[in-house]
């Protein structure tokens, strides 16, 4: 469900996956301020004004920040050994004033330079529901902290947050279920009652899940600036961060100096038709891209009809084989129908080279290479226990499925594939499911207002990969139609979230931050295809 990429053709990046933790110890638990009587005070016990960002506790309002251990990540990650640590400690819900509160870890990377800039960047994570904590390692191999300080904060409910609002019984089924059809009506019922278990579960434990949005989250963001007294920042989000990178510079624009969105997922056209746009985009950018090397196109002619057959083929009949995945020796039931190749093929962009040989291989009968990247995908130690559902469902069904009807739902996959047969279209990549599972899970709307485009002029990076196919390319034009300050930059042959697998984008990102009004570009002149796999 999470819209985070598969693993990524350089092995030193990491996919957009949340890190484990649990809850940071050690650290001093505060209560609510009463916000009427205290919602400008300020307690200080730094040494002097001149103390590093992140080392003294602060209370602003009704949020605190208490300097601590750092939280846990699933690994080991170098970045974060001279990090400064803490907690902020917030309201669950705002408008419950005397209600619970919630922790969420800070890890605070230093500079590498001997004279940071005074304005940091802010990491938003992927997801929705993955830790930004456990993705320092992607920002800080990317560069991003060369002048200034890098904070990561864990969005409310991930995994270094407390609570978190993990649901790994998901994850385990989403494993099982790489060996059921995947539109049948009964695999919809077993999906369901997962995520009703799990709602049900984080229910009894008293979290009120309607509080895990995007509004409530760009307020966190927004405390933990005042709380650690910078006076501007800047905020550097990937995937859904985009989503809640615009919803934080509608909301609380005073105290950004630039940002930058990679993988852009705007609030205002999210939901199942924009997933399907995106897919569209993504899957003809690879396609073109063989279309245009003269070996790719000899052997692999028409590539896109060919994808379209085979979806029509094998939603008509499935194809059930069997594979072993690294590292086991026990042999995994996969069952690829029209539905499953789709999804497949929106993560598989993310190895290009691969994809026009691994469908011709499914097209001569041989499922095996698309089968075991599909199971590897769900299947892997790091895609259990990681995502936070409860705050992937707080967001999906009150901001996107209340603004998107069925039918709007269904005409967008009937628009961007028409050829695909009507129950392929009902269930847009990554989305499977989602009507009835919002229906269990049982939040209301948010309100309107969140659908609404930014405005403003900020210094934006708008950031896109030319084969992405989970956040479309067209949508960095379209978040700049109404900012006027905005850059938008397609990074030609990449994937969602071009930071990760681009040093050009990491080049174009980082020059961004010390110059927002003239990025310097010139690294995407020398970019070029990569070179397609040319089977026997």
């Amino acid at each position: 469900m999470p819209l985070h990429p598969a693993p990524r053709r350089r092995p030193t990046a990491r996919r957009l996956l949340a890190a484990p933790a649990g809850v940071v110890t050690g650290l001093l638990v505060t209560g609510l301020l009463t916000a009427s009587a205290q919602a400008q005070s300020r307690t200080d016990t730094s040494p002097g004004p001149d103390a590093p960002t992140g080392t003294v506790a602060r209370t602003v309002g009704d949020a605190r920040f208490e300097p601590g251990p750092c939280p846990r990540t699933p690994e080991p990650i170098q970045a974060l050994d001279k990090a400064r640590c803490g907690t902020l400690t917030v309201p669950e819900n705002r408008a419950a004033p005397n209600g619970r509160t919630i922790e969420l870890g800070v890890a605070i990377v230093p500079a590498a330079s001997d004279h940071p800039k005074p304005d940091p960047i802010v990491w938003l994570a992927g997801g929705p529901g993955d830790d930004a904590v456990g993705e320092a390692k992607m920002a800080i191999d990317g560069g991003l902290n060369r002048d200034r300080d890098v904070i990561f904060m864990s969005q409310r409910g991930t995994y270094s947050a407390d609570p978190d609002l993990l649901c790994p019984n998901i994850d385990e089924f989403n494993a099982r279920a790489v060996g059921l059809v995947s539109g049948a009506p009964s695999t919809e019922r077993l999906h369901v009652e997962a995520t009703k278990a799990c709602r049900d579960r984080l229910a009894a434990r008293g979290i009120d899940l309607a509080a895990y949005n995007d509004t409530e989250s760009a307020a966190d963001y927004e405390d933990l600036r005042k709380a650690l007294d910078i006076e501007q920042w800047n905020l550097f989000g990937i995937s859904y961060g985009t989503h809640l990178a615009l919803v934080y510079m509608r909301l609380h624009p005073e105290g950004l100096r630039s940002v930058g969105i990679d993988g852009i997922l705007p609030p205002s056209r999210s939901g199942s038709a924009g997933t399907w746009s995106s897919a569209r985009q993504g899957f003809d950018g690879l396609f073109k891209a063989c279309a245009e090397q003269p070996a790719c196109n000899k052997r692999y002619p028409n590539l896109s009809a060919t994808f379209d057959r085979l979806v029509r083929e094998l939603e008509a009949k499935p194809v059930t084989t069997t594979v072993t995945l690294p590292g086991s020796d026990k042999p995994v039931k996969v069952v690829l129908d029209g539905g499953a190749l789709v999804n497949w093929m929106t993560s598989a962009t993310h190895v290009a080279p691969q994809v026009p040989a691994a469908l011709d291989e499914l097209a001569h009968g041989k499922p095996q290479r698309i089968a075991q990247q599909w199971a590897g995908g769900k299947l892997s130690p790091q895609a259990v226990g990681r995502v936070a559902h409860g705050l992937v469902y707080g967001v999906f069904c009150s901001e996107w499925t209340p603004y998107e009807s069925q039918e709007e739902a269904l005409r967008g996959g009937q628009q961007a594939f028409p050829s695909f047969p009507r129950t392929v279209q009902a269930e847009a990549p990554q989305l499977g499911f989602l009507r009835p599972d919002c229906a269990a899970w049982n939040v209301p709307p948010a309100s309107p207002s969140i659908r609404d485009v930014t405005r403003g002029d900020i210094p934006t990076l708008a950031l896109s990969g030319g084969f992405d196919s989970q956040t479309g390319a067209d949508n960095g034009p379209y978040v700049a139609r109404t900012l006027d300050k905005a850059k938008v930059v397609t990074v030609p042959y990449e994937p969602h979230v071009v930071f990760a697998t681009s040093e050009c984008a990491q080049e174009i990102t980082v020059s961004f931050f010390d110059d927002p009004a003239a990025p310097n570009t010139e690294c995407l002149k020398t970019l070029r295809a990569p070179e397609f796999e040319i089977g026997p």
